[in-house]
């Protein structure tokens, strides 16, 4: 199956959530599941204590960037799992779309990556992401305003501060920008003066931008080192928001994505355009990608995974 076309039968797409979910505890709901046997898998290919990030660590531990990826896709996994153990929940029949980190989590639930070879991606985009950012560090911002006018918005802070990008277009009303700290300060003071809200966030990195090019290095390396299946279940790309179903496509936009924006309303959009669904399920902790579908798509039924499973006793 080619890009661009999807399973006629795909009718609902799981959504997965990238970092800033991430919080104590995260992995308290499945630590006596029959899911938990994947975190040891997790834990060996990234050679690190997962469980210890799931259940035991603070938030400090978890704000680092190479902490909350895996934390953040290990916690996804479980709650895959645990639906697939839900007897009408068969993740092979979905259209898949993750956010930034999410769509490392969207390639195993397809089938183009293994746990463990996801796992070891994981990892390795977390270690080159903190190393990069600690080389050149930076900061992001939510600006409640569409792609057009942060685009006119960011070319005239760019004018005096040009290590300013475009990262995220997450919505009709949200767009997130990246770059050196004293560009995206100046462009929440300009926004300020316009009337839209900028509001920082929690990072110390200019994400999905040319800064992140020393990582992109570290990740090709990684890229070479791990299989993707040559077919499987469709998954929506953050770097052009079209259906890909190979795993050749994978390392090109794996790369693109680190250092480019991530196209997550055209994501939306091709899921309810061109894959055809008219559902969106939201699989993972927290609620950002429930709240980012509502908003971007409300013609569209959203619901949360953890609606779909029992109480944990």
């Amino acid at each position: 199956m080619a890009a661009n076309e999807a399973s006629p039968a795909a009718r609902t797409a799981a959504l997965f959530p990238g970092q800033g979910v991430q919080r104590p505890g995260l992995g308290a709901p499945w630590s006596t599941s029959r899911a938990w046997e994947l975190v040891e898998e997790v834990s060996q290919a990234a050679d690190l204590d997962v469980a210890h990030l799931l259940l035991e660590a603070d938030a400090d531990r978890l704000a680092r960037t190479d902490r909350a990826q895996l934390a953040v896709f290990t916690a996804s996994l479980l709650s895959l799992r645990s639906l697939e153990d839900v007897a009408d929940f068969a993740s092979d029949t979905y259209v898949h779309a993750g956010h930034s980190l999410g769509e490392y989590t969207a390639l195993v639930a397809a089938g183009a990556l293994s746990v463990y070879d996801g796992a070891r991606l994981v990892a390795a985009r977390g270690r080159a992401m903190a190393r990069a950012a600690r080389s050149e560090p930076g900061a992001m911002a939510a600006v409640t305003a569409g792609q057009e006018a942060t685009e006119v918005l960011v070319a005239e802070v760019r004018v005096d501060h040009p290590a300013l990008w475009l990262a995220n277009f997450n919505g009709p009303r949200q767009t997130v920008v990246a770059g050196a700290p004293d560009a995206v300060e100046a462009l929440g003071r300009r926004a300020e003066v316009l009337g839209a809200a900028c509001t920082r966030l929690a990072v110390s990195a200019a994400c999905h931008t040319p800064l992140m090019g020393p990582a992109a290095e570290e990740l090709a390396q990684a890229l070479e080192s791990v299989e993707f299946a040559p077919v499987h279940a469709p998954v929506v790309a953050n770097v052009d928001a079209a259906v890909h179903t190979r795993g050749a496509d994978w390392p090109a936009l794996c790369l693109a994505q680190l250092t480019g924006p991530v196209h997550w309303h055209g994501v939306l959009g091709t899921l309810r355009d061109t894959a055809g669904c008219t559902g969106l399920l939201d699989v993972g902790p927290g609620r950002t990608m429930a709240g980012l579908a509502r908003r971007a798509v409300p013609e569209l039924a959203v619901q949360r995974a953890d609606q779909m499973l029992p109480s944990p006793v």
